[in-house]
């Protein structure tokens, strides 16, 4: 199985286990750490990260040429909408859906689709292509994957503050693709001379920088 892969699973593993976390189910109703979603809406969002890689393996015969990571992103209403934005109004829906029978039944059908997808990723060939349907175009398996585990990287910390639990532990084969893919964001969106600022010259940095 391809390191992107390996890596997908390994952030996906970690985050059925502190969606499994007790302070999880005992803040489920309180504020999350990110404005307007709750502790259970966060917890819904992670793990349908999940869900979205089980929708997209799934053969459909639509898949067309994949754009590239970059056109992703800027294709991609979400990334620069505010928080009223519909895209992110159907982020935020999205997750209290997926965890709207709790707890409980959001770990156990995040576990399933880990143990799931164990299976079925090692069986993909190096060059599938996957459409995103609720995108309208279409990436190579492991450019998603990698876009999967940007979220569950960033929303893995942001569950953890929320509950008041340590952020997970992850490996360089983790986080270092993740880092990557933002420093990349940040300079398609900011030109390389703020990241540069922002990374190594605080008195010359620009007073905010993001991927997204």
């Amino acid at each position: 199985m391809g390191e992107s892969r390996q890596s997908y699973l390994l952030a996906a593993a970690s985050a059925v286990s502190l969606l499994r976390d007790p302070a999880v189910a005992a803040s489920w109703d309180k504020p999350s750490a990110l404005m307007e979603f709750s502790v259970a809406g966060l917890a819904g969002h992670v793990a349908h990260q999940l869900v979205r890689v089980g929708d997209v393996l799934v053969p459909d015969g639509q898949a067309g040429e994949p754009v590239t990571l970059i056109e992703h992103y800027s294709r991609s209403p979400w990334v620069q909408a505010g928080l009223d934005h519909e895209s992110n109004l159907s982020v935020r829906r999205g997750g209290e859906a997926a965890a709207a029978a709790g707890p409980a039944v959001l770990v156990e059908r995040a576990q399933a689709l880990y143990e799931m997808q164990s299976a079925a990723l090692a069986a993909e060939p190096a060059d599938r292509v996957v459409f995103l349907p609720w995108a309208g175009w279409s990436l190579r398996l492991d450019d998603f994957l990698l876009t999967r585990l940007v979220e569950l990287v960033v929303h893995s910390d942001d569950l953890a503050a929320s509950v008041g639990v340590k952020t997970p532990d992850l490996p360089g084969s983790v986080i270092d693709p993740v880092v990557e893919l933002l420093a990349r964001l940040a300079v398609h969106r900011h030109g390389p001379t703020a990241v540069i600022r922002t990374l190594s010259r605080a008195e010359r940095a620009p007073a905010t920088i993001s991927a997204f």
